[in-house]
């Protein structure tokens, strides 16, 4: 099952890159956020992270109410963080 986590974004890497280092669950990975270039996401925004891109950009209660309901999935929910934390866009 693919999911999509929300993380907050906690740095701006390479603008010109469109490359972000985002917060999921106390992980932090740089992604792209590319596909989100036209909204430009910024420090403190949650977007909604699927394999090392930004899908989505989302607010903090969608990020929780997101987060509660995943976290509910079991081992789906673990899956995707450990899949989260073994990639890196550099």
């Amino acid at each position: 099952m693919c999911l999509g986590i929300p993380g907050q974004v906690v740095e701006i890497v390479d603008a010109d890159q469109h490359l972000a280092k985002v917060d999921v669950n106390g992980i932090r990975r740089v992604i792209s956020v590319r596909l989100l270039a036209d909204t430009g996401p910024a420090v403190g925004d949650w977007v909604l992270v699927h394999v090392g891109f930004a899908m989505s950009k989302i607010d903090e209660a969608e990020a929780q109410l997101t987060l509660d309901q995943v976290k509910k999935m079991g081992a789906d929910y673990v899956n995707e963080i450990d899949a989260y934390n073994s990639t890196e866009i550099a």
